[in-house]
């Protein structure tokens, strides 16, 4: 790892913005406005409607003819998000890609500190940052810290299969286009963790760097976004994840050792997340059914051969337990204290140190 001070520009590359948009009119323009005002960098847009049933089109096209930097491609039948990104993607002729979701923006000057980055060192391939989570409008808060930081891919792929949780939530990410076509496209079996691999996979081809300290997009929550529809729940997102990591590991041309290491590591990490979230959700006001909490001890059993030695196990087991003993009333309060310590220090460390 490498910490270094954001460079100097000297060039202004041209980016290409892949805007995938499936009835998303109504965001598409100002997403487009985010990346067309980008500094640093010529921008290149290119919007592609997937058989929108609203004016996505329409309102694409109305964009494309007061700018000449933005072309639109309009599907006649639906063919999925996989698609439309791999479509996109593999277009790209210029030096640097990103894929924005149409209902997501950049933050100011996010693809130009990105592109320094990558210019001064040919070997960084990935850069990322922090993105902001909005709902209404996004806060843009300046920020005067000017760092960036760098891992070898091997380094970045370990903190990542140590974390669990994909490090980069994707509006934020600048791909260098010569290592996405050395990486490949999206897998259509992952429509739910496709980009947790794809940045794994990225990692294996080129190193990766995260500009410290602005916000790099700003990442749209609501409720037609897939994140609360098809997998909208923990065990889904668990299972996507678990999918993820196992695609990458399967295909990898990583030594056999440290395959083992690495699965180990994910499988440890999902197994006890499951357990914990049971053990969380069983304390809640509505509890969840004692299906689904048998379905989340399951999923950790069924990951990793050492689940049942967890100490959210033997918690599990006391809450759903009628016993009222003061002892076992004080080592569920323990789980559930060292529970949320634990996941404090992890978002932490992802907010302030990339990983």
């Amino acid at each position: 790892m490498r910490v270094g001070l954001l460079p100097a520009a000297e060039t202004q590359p041209t980016v290409l913005v892949v805007v995938p948009c499936y009835n998303y009119g109504h965001y598409l323009p100002a997403c487009v406005d985010s990346i067309l005002g980008q500094t640093g960098v010529s921008p290149r847009v290119l919007i592609i409607d997937d058989a929108s049933t609203d004016d996505s089109a329409s309102v694409a096209r109305a964009l494309a003819a007061r700018d000449d930097r933005i072309e639109v491609v309009v599907h006649t039948a639906n063919v999925g998000h996989i698609g439309t990104y791999n479509e996109g993607l593999s277009s790209a002729e210029t030096t640097y890609v990103v894929l924005l979701s149409a209902d997501d923006l950049l933050a100011p000057g996010a693809l130009g500190r990105a592109v320094r980055v990558m210019e001064s060192d040919p070997r960084i391939g990935l850069v990322y940052g922090h993105p902001q989570n909005f709902e209404g409008e996004p806060d843009p808060t300046p920020s005067r810290v000017t760092t960036w930081t760098a891992w070898t891919g091997p380094e970045w792929i370990d903190r990542q299969f140590r974390r669990g949780l994909s490090i980069i939530y994707s509006p934020e990410a600048v791909v260098r286009t010569a290592a996405h076509r050395q990486a490949g496209w999206y897998r259509p079996e992952l429509p739910h963790s496709g980009d947790l691999e794809m940045w794994l996979r990225l990692a294996d081809v080129a190193h990766v760097a995260r500009i410290n300290g602005p916000d790099q997009a700003y990442r749209r929550v609501h409720e037609a976004s897939m994140m609360h529809t098809a997998f909208a729940t923990p065990l889904a997102d668990l299972e996507q994840r678990r999918a993820a990591y196992e695609s990458f590991l399967d295909r990898s041309s990583l030594p056999a050792a440290r395959v083992a290491r690495l699965r180990r590591t994910m499988q440890k990490r999902l197994a006890a997340e499951a357990i914990g979230w049971a053990c969380d959700r069983l304390s809640e006001p509505a509890p969840l059914p004692g299906a689904e909490i048998d379905r989340c001890l399951a999923f950790a059993l069924a990951t990793w051969d050492g689940a049942h030695r967890l100490p959210g196990v033997r918690e599990l087991a006391l809450r759903r337990s009628p016993s009222s003993a003061a002892g076992d009333r004080i080592r569920i309060r323990l789980g559930s204290a060292a529970r949320n310590v634990a996941g404090r220090l992890r978002w932490r460390r992802w907010r302030y140190l990339g990983t």
